[in-house]
Protein backbone atom coordinates (compact mmCIF):
# COMPACT_ATOMS: atom_id res chain seq x y z
CA UNK A 1 0.00 0.00 0.00
CA UNK A 2 1.75 3.77 -0.82
CA UNK A 3 2.28 5.25 1.96
CA UNK A 4 0.05 8.34 3.77
CA UNK A 5 1.64 11.36 1.92
CA UNK A 6 1.00 14.09 4.37
CA UNK A 7 1.92 18.03 5.71
CA UNK A 8 1.90 18.56 9.44
CA UNK A 9 0.47 22.19 9.99
CA UNK A 10 1.23 22.62 13.63
CA UNK A 11 2.27 24.72 16.29
CA UNK A 12 5.26 23.05 18.15
CA UNK A 13 4.58 22.22 21.64
CA UNK A 14 4.81 19.53 23.06
CA UNK A 15 2.86 16.70 21.76
CA UNK A 16 3.14 18.56 18.60
CA UNK A 17 6.52 17.26 18.55
CA UNK A 18 6.01 13.70 19.44
CA UNK A 19 3.36 13.52 16.57
CA UNK A 20 6.01 14.78 14.29
CA UNK A 21 8.69 12.25 15.28
CA UNK A 22 5.84 9.52 15.34
CA UNK A 23 5.34 10.46 11.48
CA UNK A 24 8.92 10.73 10.80
CA UNK A 25 9.12 7.09 12.58
CA UNK A 26 6.63 5.15 10.54
CA UNK A 27 7.40 3.72 6.85
CA UNK A 28 3.27 4.27 6.29
CA UNK A 29 3.92 8.09 6.01
CA UNK A 30 5.42 10.19 3.47
CA UNK A 31 5.96 14.10 5.26
CA UNK A 32 6.13 16.02 2.61
CA UNK A 33 6.85 19.24 4.58
CA UNK A 34 5.88 21.28 7.87
CA UNK A 35 3.62 24.57 7.43
CA UNK A 36 3.78 26.11 10.94
CA UNK A 37 1.50 28.99 12.61
CA UNK A 38 1.64 30.68 15.62
CA UNK A 39 -0.18 29.16 18.59
CA UNK A 40 0.95 27.74 21.75
CA UNK A 41 3.98 30.38 21.21
CA UNK A 42 4.32 33.05 19.26
CA UNK A 43 5.68 32.05 15.29
CA UNK A 44 9.09 33.02 16.19
CA UNK A 45 9.00 30.29 18.82
CA UNK A 46 7.01 27.46 17.31
CA UNK A 47 9.39 27.97 14.19
CA UNK A 48 12.28 27.46 15.67
CA UNK A 49 10.37 24.77 17.74
CA UNK A 50 9.98 23.37 14.17
CA UNK A 51 12.98 23.20 12.92
CA UNK A 52 14.62 21.74 16.50
CA UNK A 53 12.15 18.86 16.42
CA UNK A 54 13.28 18.27 12.48
CA UNK A 55 17.19 18.60 12.96
CA UNK A 56 16.45 16.16 15.57
CA UNK A 57 14.50 13.88 13.80
CA UNK A 58 17.52 13.47 11.19
CA UNK A 59 15.24 13.70 8.29
CA UNK A 60 16.85 17.44 8.08
CA UNK A 61 15.28 17.15 3.94
CA UNK A 62 11.68 17.80 5.56
CA UNK A 63 11.44 21.51 4.67
CA UNK A 64 9.87 23.94 7.09
CA UNK A 65 7.37 26.91 6.04
CA UNK A 66 6.85 29.74 8.49
CA UNK A 67 2.82 30.59 8.51
CA UNK A 68 0.65 33.23 10.24
CA UNK A 69 2.16 35.26 13.08
CA UNK A 70 -1.91 35.12 14.51
CA UNK A 71 -5.41 34.59 13.90
CA UNK A 72 -7.85 35.82 10.89
CA UNK A 73 -10.01 37.87 13.15
CA UNK A 74 -10.05 37.76 16.92
CA UNK A 75 -6.77 38.60 19.19
CA UNK A 76 -4.25 36.66 19.42
CA UNK A 77 -3.95 34.14 22.73
CA UNK A 78 -1.46 31.69 23.45
CA UNK A 79 -0.94 28.58 25.36
CA UNK A 80 -0.23 28.39 28.93
CA UNK A 81 3.40 28.42 28.63
CA UNK A 82 3.93 30.97 26.09
CA UNK A 83 6.03 33.06 28.61
CA UNK A 84 8.46 30.40 28.17
CA UNK A 85 8.85 30.86 24.42
CA UNK A 86 10.85 28.27 22.70
CA UNK A 87 12.31 24.86 23.18
CA UNK A 88 15.71 25.88 25.55
CA UNK A 89 18.83 23.55 24.02
CA UNK A 90 18.90 22.04 27.43
CA UNK A 91 15.58 20.08 26.50
CA UNK A 92 16.23 20.02 22.56
CA UNK A 93 19.15 20.44 20.83
CA UNK A 94 20.15 23.50 18.57
CA UNK A 95 18.63 23.00 14.62
CA UNK A 96 20.98 22.66 12.08
CA UNK A 97 17.90 23.28 10.13
CA UNK A 98 16.50 26.40 8.64
CA UNK A 99 13.41 27.11 7.77
CA UNK A 100 12.35 27.77 3.67
CA UNK A 101 11.53 31.38 2.75
CA UNK A 102 8.37 30.26 0.70
CA UNK A 103 5.05 31.38 3.25
CA UNK A 104 3.59 28.28 4.68
CA UNK A 105 0.40 29.06 2.97
CA UNK A 106 2.14 29.32 -0.49
CA UNK A 107 3.38 25.77 0.38
CA UNK A 108 0.25 24.37 0.70
CA UNK A 109 -1.49 25.80 -1.94
CA UNK A 110 1.24 24.68 -4.19
CA UNK A 111 1.56 21.40 -2.91
CA UNK A 112 -2.17 20.81 -2.86
CA UNK A 113 -3.37 22.06 -5.96
CA UNK A 114 -0.12 19.14 -7.70
CA UNK A 115 -1.96 16.32 -5.88
CA UNK A 116 -5.08 17.63 -6.92
CA UNK A 117 -3.45 17.68 -10.75
CA UNK A 118 -1.89 14.42 -9.97
CA UNK A 119 -5.33 12.78 -8.76
CA UNK A 120 -3.66 11.90 -5.60
CA UNK A 121 -4.60 14.10 -3.09
CA UNK A 122 -2.49 14.55 0.53
CA UNK A 123 -3.84 14.31 4.12
CA UNK A 124 -3.70 17.55 6.17
CA UNK A 125 -2.94 16.81 10.16
CA UNK A 126 -3.58 19.97 11.73
CA UNK A 127 -2.46 19.95 15.09
CA UNK A 128 -2.49 23.56 15.99
CA UNK A 129 -5.12 26.60 15.06
CA UNK A 130 -6.16 26.39 12.16
CA UNK A 131 -5.29 29.52 10.26
CA UNK A 132 -2.80 28.43 7.63
CA UNK A 133 -5.64 25.97 6.37
CA UNK A 134 -8.27 28.34 6.52
CA UNK A 135 -6.30 31.22 4.63
CA UNK A 136 -5.03 28.66 1.75
CA UNK A 137 -8.92 27.64 1.61
CA UNK A 138 -10.75 31.06 1.53
CA UNK A 139 -7.71 32.61 -1.11
CA UNK A 140 -7.77 29.90 -3.34
CA UNK A 141 -10.81 27.71 -3.10
CA UNK A 142 -9.47 25.27 -5.58
CA UNK A 143 -7.07 23.86 -3.15
CA UNK A 144 -9.95 21.36 -1.22
CA UNK A 145 -9.16 18.90 -4.63
CA UNK A 146 -6.05 18.15 -3.27
CA UNK A 147 -7.04 17.50 0.12
CA UNK A 148 -8.11 14.17 0.77
CA UNK A 149 -9.18 14.77 3.93
CA UNK A 150 -7.92 16.84 7.33
CA UNK A 151 -6.98 14.96 10.67
CA UNK A 152 -7.88 17.50 12.97
CA UNK A 153 -6.74 17.86 17.14
CA UNK A 154 -9.22 20.21 18.13
CA UNK A 155 -12.24 20.72 19.91
CA UNK A 156 -14.85 19.23 23.09
CA UNK A 157 -17.82 17.93 22.66
CA UNK A 158 -18.63 15.91 25.61
CA UNK A 159 -15.95 17.14 27.60
CA UNK A 160 -15.13 20.42 28.78
CA UNK A 161 -12.35 22.56 27.47
CA UNK A 162 -8.75 22.92 28.62
CA UNK A 163 -8.37 26.67 27.87
CA UNK A 164 -11.45 28.11 28.29
CA UNK A 165 -14.06 26.21 30.33
CA UNK A 166 -15.96 25.82 26.95
CA UNK A 167 -13.40 25.58 24.22
CA UNK A 168 -10.23 23.82 23.30
CA UNK A 169 -7.23 25.73 23.01
CA UNK A 170 -6.91 24.88 18.92
CA UNK A 171 -10.41 25.89 18.03
CA UNK A 172 -10.01 29.00 20.91
CA UNK A 173 -7.39 30.23 18.90
CA UNK A 174 -8.42 31.20 15.94
CA UNK A 175 -12.36 29.95 15.89
CA UNK A 176 -13.02 31.68 12.70
CA UNK A 177 -10.41 29.59 10.79
CA UNK A 178 -11.91 26.40 12.79
CA UNK A 179 -15.05 27.23 11.19
CA UNK A 180 -14.07 27.95 7.62
CA UNK A 181 -12.03 24.51 7.44
CA UNK A 182 -14.86 22.63 8.90
CA UNK A 183 -17.05 24.60 6.07
CA UNK A 184 -15.10 23.65 3.36
CA UNK A 185 -16.55 20.26 2.10
CA UNK A 186 -13.20 18.55 2.88
CA UNK A 187 -13.62 15.34 5.13
CA UNK A 188 -12.61 16.27 8.29
CA UNK A 189 -11.66 13.52 11.31
CA UNK A 190 -11.49 15.23 14.38
CA UNK A 191 -9.45 13.97 17.02
CA UNK A 192 -11.17 16.00 20.23
CA UNK A 193 -10.46 16.15 23.97
CA UNK A 194 -13.12 13.62 24.83
CA UNK A 195 -11.12 11.45 22.84
CA UNK A 196 -7.65 12.47 23.84
CA UNK A 197 -8.51 12.46 27.57
CA UNK A 198 -9.03 9.14 27.44
CA UNK A 199 -4.94 8.33 26.78
CA UNK A 200 -3.00 9.26 29.69
CA UNK A 201 0.79 9.29 29.39
CA UNK A 202 2.70 8.30 32.46
CA UNK A 203 5.97 7.90 34.11
CA UNK A 204 6.37 4.32 33.35
CA UNK A 205 5.91 5.61 29.31
CA UNK A 206 7.79 8.23 29.67
CA UNK A 207 10.68 6.26 31.36
CA UNK A 208 10.32 3.66 28.58
CA UNK A 209 10.95 6.36 25.39
CA UNK A 210 13.52 8.36 27.20
CA UNK A 211 15.81 5.11 27.50
CA UNK A 212 15.17 3.59 24.04
CA UNK A 213 14.03 6.49 21.57
CA UNK A 214 17.90 7.83 21.35
CA UNK A 215 18.19 11.80 21.50
CA UNK A 216 14.41 12.13 20.33
CA UNK A 217 13.53 10.18 23.28
CA UNK A 218 15.35 11.91 25.56
CA UNK A 219 13.98 15.18 24.59
CA UNK A 220 10.54 14.02 24.68
CA UNK A 221 10.94 12.33 28.15
CA UNK A 222 12.94 16.29 29.29
CA UNK A 223 9.71 17.78 27.62
CA UNK A 224 6.80 15.53 29.67
CA UNK A 225 8.18 16.31 32.24
CA UNK A 226 9.14 20.23 32.30
CA UNK A 227 5.64 20.74 31.20
CA UNK A 228 3.28 18.10 32.87
CA UNK A 229 0.35 17.97 31.86
CA UNK A 230 -1.37 15.72 34.55
CA UNK A 231 -4.55 16.21 36.43
CA UNK A 232 -5.23 13.91 39.30
CA UNK A 233 -8.02 16.01 39.81
CA UNK A 234 -9.51 16.07 36.14
CA UNK A 235 -8.53 12.56 35.09
CA UNK A 236 -8.84 10.75 38.22
CA UNK A 237 -5.68 8.79 37.67
CA UNK A 238 -1.68 9.65 36.64
CA UNK A 239 -0.72 10.17 33.42
CA UNK A 240 -1.59 13.02 30.84
CA UNK A 241 -2.84 13.23 27.49
CA UNK A 242 -0.47 13.31 24.09
CA UNK A 243 -3.33 14.75 22.62
CA UNK A 244 -1.40 15.62 18.65
CA UNK A 245 0.00 12.33 18.15
CA UNK A 246 -3.37 10.65 18.15
CA UNK A 247 -3.84 12.39 14.44
CA UNK A 248 -0.80 10.19 12.93
CA UNK A 249 -1.44 7.14 15.54
CA UNK A 250 -5.44 7.24 13.53
CA UNK A 251 -3.35 6.73 9.69
CA UNK A 252 -0.95 4.52 11.22
CA UNK A 253 -3.92 2.01 12.97
CA UNK A 254 -7.34 3.18 12.85
CA UNK A 255 -8.46 0.38 13.91
CA UNK A 256 -8.35 1.39 17.74
CA UNK A 257 -10.54 4.43 17.61
CA UNK A 258 -13.88 4.94 17.59
CA UNK A 259 -15.66 7.64 15.93
CA UNK A 260 -19.07 8.86 14.86
CA UNK A 261 -19.90 11.07 11.76
CA UNK A 262 -21.18 14.72 12.80
CA UNK A 263 -22.32 17.87 11.69
CA UNK A 264 -19.58 19.95 13.27
CA UNK A 265 -19.34 24.21 13.92
CA UNK A 266 -18.04 26.57 15.94
CA UNK A 267 -19.22 29.55 17.83
CA UNK A 268 -16.85 32.50 16.65
CA UNK A 269 -17.78 35.39 18.22
CA UNK A 270 -19.49 36.82 22.15
CA UNK A 271 -18.38 35.01 25.59
CA UNK A 272 -18.02 31.40 23.87
CA UNK A 273 -16.10 32.05 21.15
CA UNK A 274 -14.41 28.40 20.37
CA UNK A 275 -16.93 26.53 21.45
CA UNK A 276 -17.25 23.38 19.15
CA UNK A 277 -20.72 21.71 19.40
CA UNK A 278 -21.57 18.50 17.01
CA UNK A 279 -24.85 17.26 15.65
CA UNK A 280 -24.10 13.05 15.77
CA UNK A 281 -28.37 12.49 15.09
CA UNK A 282 -29.25 15.43 12.11
CA UNK A 283 -31.47 17.48 14.45
CA UNK A 284 -30.33 20.08 12.34
CA UNK A 285 -30.83 18.84 9.20
CA UNK A 286 -27.27 20.16 8.42
CA UNK A 287 -24.63 17.63 6.21
CA UNK A 288 -22.72 15.16 8.19
CA UNK A 289 -19.31 16.95 7.42
CA UNK A 290 -17.21 15.31 10.01
CA UNK A 291 -16.11 12.11 11.66
CA UNK A 292 -15.71 12.31 15.25
CA UNK A 293 -13.45 10.20 17.36
CA UNK A 294 -14.84 9.40 21.00
CA UNK A 295 -12.59 6.26 22.04
CA UNK A 296 -9.75 4.89 21.64
CA UNK A 297 -7.86 2.06 22.61
CA UNK A 298 -5.31 3.56 25.36
CA UNK A 299 -2.85 0.65 25.87
CA UNK A 300 -2.40 0.15 22.28
CA UNK A 301 -1.99 3.80 21.63
CA UNK A 302 1.37 3.98 24.42
CA UNK A 303 2.29 0.72 22.80
CA UNK A 304 2.77 2.21 19.63
CA UNK A 305 4.27 5.15 21.07
CA UNK A 306 7.05 3.11 22.89
CA UNK A 307 7.34 0.96 19.66
CA UNK A 308 7.38 3.52 17.41
CA UNK A 309 9.42 5.92 18.68
CA UNK A 310 12.20 3.25 19.94
CA UNK A 311 13.48 3.23 16.03
CA UNK A 312 15.90 6.59 16.75
CA UNK A 313 17.45 4.34 19.40
CA UNK A 314 18.42 1.61 16.69
CA UNK A 315 19.25 4.94 14.36
CA UNK A 316 21.50 6.01 17.05
CA UNK A 317 22.98 2.87 17.81
CA UNK A 318 23.55 1.81 14.00
CA UNK A 319 25.34 5.33 13.54
CA UNK A 320 27.82 4.30 16.34
CA UNK A 321 28.45 1.04 14.77
CA UNK A 322 29.44 2.53 11.65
Amino acid sequence: MSPHRIIIDTDPGVDDAIAILLALASPEVELLGISVVAGNVPLEATLANACKIISLSGCVDVPVYAGAHGPLVREQVYGKYAHIGAFSDALVPPANVRPQEEHAVDFLVRVTRQAAADTDPITICAIGPLTNLALALVQHPDVARGIRQIVSMGGAFTALGHRTPWAEYNIYADPHAAQIVYSSGVPVVVMPLDMTFQALITEKNIAAIGENAGAAGAAIAGLLRTFDRSDMQRFGRPGGPVHDATTIAWLLEPEIFEGRAASVGVQVSGKTAGYTYADFYGKTGLPMNATVMNGIDEARFLEMLEERLSIYGVRALKEVSG
